[in-house]
C-alpha cells in the first residue's frame, strides 16, 4: 500500500485518491487526500471523532460526491460493498434475517428475481457468521452482535472485491468481534481489499497491517507499526481540535504527488508553502500523507 508515493498507477491499486476533498454544504470534511490503496490491502482508518473517517468511506462508495479532486474505486459494477455504522441502519423495518441477507444478491440478480434457487447460498452465508436457524427471525429481535453478523452475511453474498466497514465492532460482544475479525482476515487472504474505520487501536495493531491516520486531512499513512505512534496520534488530535468548521474548500491550481524526497517535513507531510495546518486556526497550508510518515 502506498500513500502519495510515486510509481503506482490507477490500474495497480484498488482505490486511488487524487487531491480528494469531501465535505458537506461546501465545507470540507476530508481535505486533499492523495495516494493508492493497493488491491488486497487490509487498511485501518483511524483518527479522532469528527476526523472524516466515515466521510471518506462514503466518498469511496459514491454516497458523497467530491468537492474537489477524484476517487477511483476499481470497476464500479459491483466492485464495492459498504457496511455503514449500525446507528445509521433502521432496524424497525419488518424484515426477516433471510430477507436482510438476501439484499446482498440484489445487484447480481435484480430486485424482482426469485431467490428460491439462491436459498442454499443464503443459508451458507448465515452459517458462515454463526446464524444457522435464524432465517425467519425478525431483525428487530436480534441483539447488536447478531445483527452485525447478519450484515456480514449480506457482505459475503455481495462478493465484492473492495469491502468498506464503518466501525464494524462498535457495541458488540467480544466473541462476535473475534468471529468477524476472522472473516475479515479470510477476505484478506482471498486478495480482497478491506478498508475499516476503527477507534480501537489495539485491534488495529493486532489485525491491520496498514493504517491511515486522518484529522480532516491525512496525517500519516503506511505500515501500522510505523505510523500508529504517540506523536502521530497527538498531532491528529491537535489538528482535529483546531479545525475551522466554516472553512471553504481550497482547490489546487496545480497538483503533483508528494515524493519521499520532495520537500517532505519530518512529520511526513508535503507543505505547499502556505503554513502548517490547512483549514485550522493557525494557517492555510495543505499537505499530503506519505507512506510510512511519522511526526
Amino acid at each position: 500500500m502506498s500513500g502519495a508515493v510515486s510509481g503506482g498507477t490507477a490500474g495497480a491499486g484498488a482505490i486511488r485518491f487524487r487531491s480528494l476533498t469531501l465535505g458537506y454544504d461546501r465545507h470540507p470534511a476530508v481535505h486533499h487526500l492523495d495516494g493508492i490503496i493497493a488491491a488486497g490491502d487490509l487498511l485501518a482508518v483511524v483518527g479522532p471523532n469528527g476526523a472524516g473517517k466515515s466521510t471518506l468511506l462514503k466518498g469511496i462508495v459514491g454516497e458523497i460526491r467530491p468537492l474537489d479532486g477524484t476517487v477511483e474505486a476499481g470497476p464500479r459494477s459491483g466492485a464495492v460493498a459498504y457496511l455503514p455504522q449500525a446507528a445509521e441502519i433502521d432496524r424497525s423495518f419488518p424484515l426477516s434475517v433471510l430477507d436482510l441477507v438476501a439484499m446482498g444478491l440484489w445487484r447480481p440478480l435484480g430486485a424482482w428475481r426469485s431467490l428460491t434457487r439462491q436459498r442454499a447460498r443464503l443459508i451458507e452465508a448465515l452459517a458462515a457468521v454463526g446464524l444457522t436457524g435464524f432465517e425467519d427471525r425478525p431483525i428487530g429481535t436480534l441483539s447488536g452482535g447478531q445483527f452485525q453478523r447478519a450484515l456480514f452475511a449480506r457482505l459475503i453474498l455481495q462478493d465484492a472485491r473492495i469491502i468498506l466497514l464503518d466501525e464494524p465492532f462498535t457495541g458488540i460482544d467480544e466473541r462476535t468481534t473475534g468471529d468477524l475479525l476472522a472473516l475479515i482476515r479470510g477476505w484478506h487472504r482471498e486478495g480482497r481489499t478491506v478498508v475499516a474505520a476503527l477507534h480501537d487501536l489495539s485491534q488495529v495493531r493486532a489485525h491491520f497491517p496498514s493504517t491511515l491516520v486522518l484529522a480532516r486531512r491525512p496525517i500519516a499513512w503506511g505500515p501500522t507499526r510505523e505510523v500508529l505512534t504517540p506523536s502521530v496520534l497527538a498531532r491528529a488530535l491537535r489538528l482535529s481540535e483546531a479545525w475551522d468548521e466554516a472553512a471553504a474548500i481550497c482547490r489546487h491550481e496545480t497538483h503533483h504527488e508528494a515524493h519521499p524526497t520532495d520537500g517532505a517535513g519530518a512529520d511526513g507531510t508535503h507543505d505547499h508553502g502556505h503554513g502548517d495546518d490547512h483549514h485550522d486556526h493557525h494557517g492555510h497550508g495543505h499537505a499530503h500523507a506519505h507512506h510510512g510518515a511519522v511526526s
